[in-house]
């Protein structure tokens, strides 16, 4: 069985206290802690361990639609507030809910079982890509069979794509677009990072001035897919990222 795992921000303690016991009374959902601000919940947040975020709006220094652009995309957000005025806002955001306060546990429970079919959503998907282990592509009048696993990088070349595999020197050819290659690849492991190139997230080892550094070559990450691969790497990194431009 799936379960949950639930962090709540609010600066009322008697409504955040309202969430932790809803929270604690559901089955499938466990309470990771409970925030007075955003700030406190930064870290725990931004470690990448947290599935769902009840999240109130209207709180000092970092506001909740302001915190919920930097949430992970892993992270689903329920936002808890008084003011029906930023529904709209909230659902720019990709929220999952949005509970006006104060919250009855039926209204609750209703947005706890949104944010477990999301969860089986997300982990049947993880399973069918688990099951897509290698693809075959036509190089050369041959069919080559690769290991996803194995697939450092593609770049894109008009009508080409070439597929770079780890412990080969020569890059595989084939007659594709990089959408009928992007389709077939598992979501869950590759990233697209420019309009000429997909890669292997776990291949990832070297990122440097907004590039993926790759053995000695470098792929540019564009401005188009800039924000969702700051996401992913914030919701792996140990550390805040630096401003662009750093060294």
């Amino acid at each position: 069985m799936i379960t949950l795992n639930c962090v709540v921000v609010d600066d009322e303690p008697l409504a955040a206290d309202l969430i932790a016991s809803y929270i604690n009374k559901t089955p499938f959902m466990r309470l990771e802690g409970s925030y007075g601000s955003a700030q406190e919940a930064v870290k725990p947040i931004m470690g990448g361990e947290v599935d769902v975020v009840f999240l109130d709006i209207m709180m000092p220094q970092l506001n909740g639609m302001e915190f919920a652009k930097i949430i992970p995309p892993t992270t689903r957000i329920v936002f808890t507030t008084a003011y029906d005025r930023y529904a709209v806002d909230g659902f720019k955001v990709n929220a999952l809910d949005y509970l006006l306060k104060p919250v009855s546990y039926e209204e609750f429970a209703t947005a706890a079982n949104r944010a477990l079919q999301w969860a089986e959503q997300r982990e049947r998907l993880e399973r069918a890509d688990l099951s897509r282990e290698h693809i075959i592509v036509k190089s050369e009048y041959k069919l080559i069979q690769i290991a996803v696993d194995d697939i450092l990088y593609i770049e894109g070349l008009k009508d080409y794509v070439r597929i770079y595999v780890e412990g080969q020197e020569r890059s595989v050819m084939t007659l594709m677009s990089m959408k009928v290659i992007e389709h077939h690849l598992p979501e869950s492991r590759f990233m697209r990072v420019h309009r000429s190139y997909i890669v292997n997230k776990s291949k990832i080892k070297v990122i440097e001035r907004n590039r993926i550094v790759m053995g000695r070559n470098y792929i540019p990450v564009s401005e188009s897919y800039k924000q969702q691969f700051n996401d992913f790497i914030a919701s792996r990194s140990l550390t805040p990222l630096r401003g662009e431009g750093e060294s």
